[in-house]
């Protein structure tokens, strides 16, 4: 090796070592991948660019490669806060994803029928093409979201996940069943109710009553008596104070009402 190589590469490890000097003077978090040098601040600047050019697939990128990046970092919790927000404004967009199609409307279809075929919502239809109702003209491409969903509920965090395939798209706060009373085991949504009417023992309550426990949306398991429903107490979300059903804040329902089809899988977990 000669000895302008030899003083190249030490003139690279030089640079390199300076580098790492002036990281750990500042407490930078940083990556290298490729020999190149990644800070954490960089990355979040680039993500920041992207959500203001409206650019939400390589915004989301970009904050995934952080959290991959920089598992340890102080921000990892916003980090996922921010992809799971990408998520949803991904999958209520007309931005086409490895999980939706373009679907060429044909003559006689119907939101209801199109969801059917692909086994997701016609909420969902409307709202990731900016639909504002149900009509629907033959030969115009839409997005439709064609890969599963599956709902995850962890009655020790009370939380709720909704995941597609084994990804997170979105992770809720709920309350769950008191004295541990919410079911365990493996379900399935086969109904789904806007503004719910709640018969209690020796009651029927209107939808529109303060005293109808049920909020705005209600989406029914395979279990009788038990599923997924608003509140008109969101204080206590995140608390086990239910009679069994689990519950969420009227927005979160209303959100997940849309995406979720009926023969939704749910999981309950102690």
């Amino acid at each position: 090796m000669n000895k302008r190589l030899l003083l190249g590469i030490a003139s690279i490890l030089v640079l390199i070592a300076f580098a790492f000097l002036i990281i750990k003077k500042v407490n930078l978090p940083l990556h290298i991948k490729g020999g190149k040098i990644t800070s954490s601040s960089a990355l979040s600047a680039k993500a920041m660019d992207s959500l203001k050019r409206g650019d939400f697939s390589e915004a989301k990128s970009l904050y995934q490669r952080l959290i991959n990046d920089f598992p340890n970092s102080a921000d990892m919790m916003n980090w996922q806060k921010k992809v799971e927000e990408l998520n949803i404004k991904l999958l209520f967009s007309p931005v086409s994803t490895s999980k939706s199609i373009l679907y060429e409307i044909k003559p006689g279809d119907t939101l209801a029928k199109i969801a059917k075929e692909f086994k997701t919502t016609a909420e969902l239809i409307i709202k990731s093409n900016n639909l504002k109702d149900d009509k629907i003209l033959a030969g115009r491409k839409i997005k439709v979201w064609t890969a599963p969903f599956s709902i995850v509920v962890d009655k020790s965090q009370n939380t709720l996940i909704l995941k597609t395939d084994e990804e997170i798209i979105k992770t809720y706060i709920v309350s769950t069943g008191i004295n541990n009373s919410t079911p365990v085991g493996n379900f399935k949504i086969i109904n789904k109710l806007t503004h719910p009417t709640w018969f209690k023992a020796g009651a029927v309550v209107a939808p529109n009553s303060p005293e109808n426990i049920l909020g705005s949306r209600w989406l029914g398991f395979d279990f009788p008596g038990y599923g997924i429903h608003g509140t008109i107490d969101p204080g206590n979300l995140g608390k086990q104070v239910t009679q069994g059903c689990v519950r969420m804040s009227n927005s979160d329902i209303e959100e997940l009402y849309t995406i979720v089809p009926i023969e939704t899988e749910v999981t309950i977990l102690d």
